[in-house]
């Protein structure tokens, strides 16, 4: 492809296709605002529900931008922007819609809902978490109501029947998790009145870029029959006494580590086994340990709350509740801690959130960052991306980096930064990439006389309330990443503006441009002045990733700054090197997964056909043979077939159980199929699709062995007697992507040469 068909092909650049016809419709757009302006409540609520019921598709869509904007000035007292209803447009044509931030997605989504709605769709509007999915529901319910729409909003909270009456809703706002774990919980469902999502068909996704790039890989887990995972302490102790570059080995993007030659020598010493012997369950556990010890940070990565480790999300700088890890590595950092080991649980069924969202007819969002993952957006999701002019001029000024030689010179520089400004009453919003970082900078404040509010994953309780007085002069906010913290900071009076508007500063760069440029994006709102500036060091985890930038450690002034524009540059290319590693992990981990849906869906369709027709029954019935014939004889066909059924469904479902853990074990140790030459994507698929081909007949063979060793009634079998249980209770949590996957693969490699 030549550069003239790439810069036409990049994301964003066909944007006009898409919307530029509808800006310059104003003149039919002023003609159905003046039309529907003069119409009552009453009336203009009949209007909407006729609005796309006849004439061209272009047509309808001017008139319901024009009745929408006018619905949302009378219930809100907000009048749609002209950009605002472009990115309605947007999304009414299926499309990722790029607006920055304060520039009213929240009112965009509400209206793209309805416009959905009214067209006879089921629409779900998808946030980060449960506080955004309640808020924004109750703040737009009013425009829902004038229009005609019936709207909900769920969250954990949420009794089942509260639920269940919620997703009927023609428009429902929930966290991706909820809606996750809801479609998980109806896997098992054995009457049709107890499912909850009866279909997915609109999904509006708010945060678009962190939905689904940065939270795509992770699994949503059902669990059930409660098993706990034992962290080996002995295991533990001992790796706490290894000594980094003598007994283990990180790798220099920190993604990866192993024992040395020295390390293997004297854990094999200690615990007496031959770790590449007879003793391999010992070096998974020591394999675990060491990443838990060496990789895996208190305060960066996870709290200890209450003796429970709680996840921190790298993607949003909170806690990440109901998540832990997967592979066993969960329990070793609670033995690492010294903590009480929690439960797991049998896996019942797993999705990632990817997977939930394919399951969509209608795919769109919005973010105020997607251009830069345009690419990816396309490749995942076959999705593309309509930019949305900013209502008024971005005046902000995004000052160039600032690099430093340590963390220590990069927290000095940017205290003195925060005094100078706070002297001048200038409010200062710093992002931090940890807890631990946020801490730091805020004691050291403290100590210079300065009241600093924080929000970070220890307590974010007030976040709305800290964010909003973020705008005030002189106030001094310190804030873990802001991505998805959806409250607007204002300016509080003209004084703050005169003084040039909020100040913020990035301390240290993120592992993706998109967060820097979420974090830039809180100064400089809706034409407000602002400023923006980063302070990087050395020391900083994304530019351990590239080795040559560490030369200029020689090159700080007094300070410790670096004036180099090479080093600068070396930063850019840290981050571009980020961004590529975590495409190339979630194309990798997709790759696993792919083969996997598509078995869990073949699954889901024949449990739906076993609960509703008789096929399978029937052929039960062949294989039972004489036994089938004797069951006639003796009760009713209705009492035969619904014990069939309930057979044939228990044991497809614990058939996929068993499915599920056989391919996790599998994959867990796939990337060793490195050793002997085989690539571990096919040869995981191999392995999948030979058990897996057996699956039915297997379901198949155990039904009639329970049948014809269970005693059968006038009621039937009960199951439950012949030790065919069900789970008394089940519960959901998240799961990290695999700890190890590729990093594993990229050691074998090393290995081999």
């Amino acid at each position: 492809m030549g550069l003239f068909s790439r810069l036409l092909n990049r994301p964003g650049a066909q944007a006009d296709k898409a919307t530029g016809w509808f800006e310059k419709a104003t003149t039919d757009l002023d003609a159905a605002a003046a039309e529907f302006a003069d119409l009552s409540d009453a009336e203009l609520t009949d209007a909407a529900s006729e609005v796309f019921a006849s004439g061209p598709a272009r047509e309808t869509l001017v008139r319901y931008a024009a009745l929408a904007r006018e619905a949302a000035e009378r219930t809100l007292g907000e009048r749609a922007y002209d950009t605002q209803l472009v990115g309605l447009i947007g999304l009414l044509q299926g499309h990722i819609v790029q607006m920055a931030t304060g520039e009213g997605k929240t009112l965009v989504g509400a209206l793209a809902a309805a416009g959905y709605a009214l067209q006879g769709r089921r629409v779900h509007v998808v946030s980060v978490n449960d506080y955004l999915a309640v808020r924004d529901r109750t703040w737009m319910q009013p425009v829902f109501d004038l229009l005609g729409v019936s709207s909900a909003a769920i969250s954990a909270a949420l009794d089942d029947d509260d639920r269940r009456e919620a997703y009927r809703s023609e428009v429902l706002y929930a966290s991706v998790t909820e809606v996750g774990f809801d479609v998980l919980r109806d896997r098992f469902v054995l009457d049709d009145e107890d499912i909850r999502v009866a279909e997915r068909d609109v999904v509006i996704v708010d945060e678009a870029d962190s939905v689904l790039i940065d939270e795509a890989r992770v699994p949503l887990v059902l669990a059930g029959s409660s098993s706990i995972e034992d962290g080996d302490e002995r295991i533990a102790a001992l790796v706490e006494t290894l000594i980094p570059g003598t007994d283990y080995e990180i790798s220099p993007d920190r993604r990866a580590v192993s024992l040395t030659d020295a390390g293997v020598t004297r854990v094999e010493d200690e615990l007496g086994v031959e770790l590449f012997g007879d003793g391999a369950a010992d070096l998974a556990a020591v394999n675990l340990a060491l990443y838990a010890k060496a990789l895996v940070k208190r305060d960066i990565d996870y709290l200890v709350v209450d003796g429970r480790i709680k996840l921190i999300s790298s993607s949003r700088g909170r806690v990440a509740e109901l998540q832990r890890w997967p592979d066993g590595l969960q329990a070793a950092v609670e033995a690492k801690e010294k903590l009480e080991t929690t439960e797991s649980g049998e896996i019942l069924d797993q999705m990632t959130v990817e997977e939930l969202i394919h399951g969509y007819e209608t795919v769109c969002g919005m973010t105020g960052t997607a251009l830069a993952v345009g690419d990816d957006l396309r490749e995942f999701y076959s999705l593309e991306i309509v930019p949305v002019d900013t209502h008024l001029p971005v005046v902000r000024e995004d000052e160039p980096d600032r690099l430093y030689t340590y963390q220590e010179s990069k927290e000095r520089a940017i205290v003195e930064e925060v005094v100078e400004n706070h002297a001048n009453d200038r409010p200062v919003l710093i992002g931090t990439s940890s807890v631990a970082e946020s801490e730091s900078l805020a004691q050291r404040l403290v100590e210079r006389g300065i009241d600093v509010a924080v929000l970070n994953a220890k307590d974010d309780s007030a976040e709305a309330e800290i964010i909003g007085a973020a705008g005030r002069p002189g106030a001094v906010t310190v804030s873990t990443q802001m991505a998805g913290r959806g409250t607007d900071i204002r300016l509080a009076d003209d004084s703050v503006a005169e003084g040039g508007g909020l100040l913020v500063i990035g301390a240290g760069r993120y592992l993706s441009s998109r967060l820097d440029d979420q974090l830039r994006g809180r100064a400089g709102r809706q034409g407000d002045p602002g400023t923006s500036v980063f302070f990087t060091s050395l020391e900083d985890e994304l530019l351990t990733r590239v080795p040559e930038i560490q030369r200029f450690v020689s090159e700080g002034d007094e300070t410790g700054r670096i004036d180099s524009k090479r080093a600068l540059t070396l930063v850019e290319h840290a981050q571009r090197i980020a961004e590529g590693q975590n495409t190339a992990l979630h194309r990798d981990t997709w790759r696993f997964n792919e083969l996997m849906a598509k078995q869990r869906e073949l699954v889901l369709a024949r449990r739906r056909e076993l609960r509703t027709e008789n096929e399978a029954i029937d052929e039960l019935k062949d294989r039972l043979g004489e036994r089938a014939t004797e069951l006639a004889e003796e009760h009713s066909e209705e009492v035969v077939d619904e014990s069939l059924r309930a057979v044939l469904l228990f044991h497809l479902d614990a058939r996929w159980v068993d499915h599920l853990a056989f391919l996790n074990d599998l994959r867990e140790g796939i990337h060793l199929r490195t050793f002997a030459k085989e690539k571990p994507h096919e040869a995981f698929n191999t392995e999948s699709i030979r058990v897996f081909s057996s699956f039915w007949s297997d379901v198949l063979d155990d039904s009639v062995s329970t049948v014809e060793e269970a005693e059968f009634t006038d009621e039937g079998i009960d199951l439950a007697s012949h030790g065919l249980k069900r789970p008394s209770s089940t519960w959901t949590y998240l799961t990290t992507e695999n700890a190890f996957g590729s990093d594993i693969e990229n050691i074998v490699k090393r290995i081999r040469r």
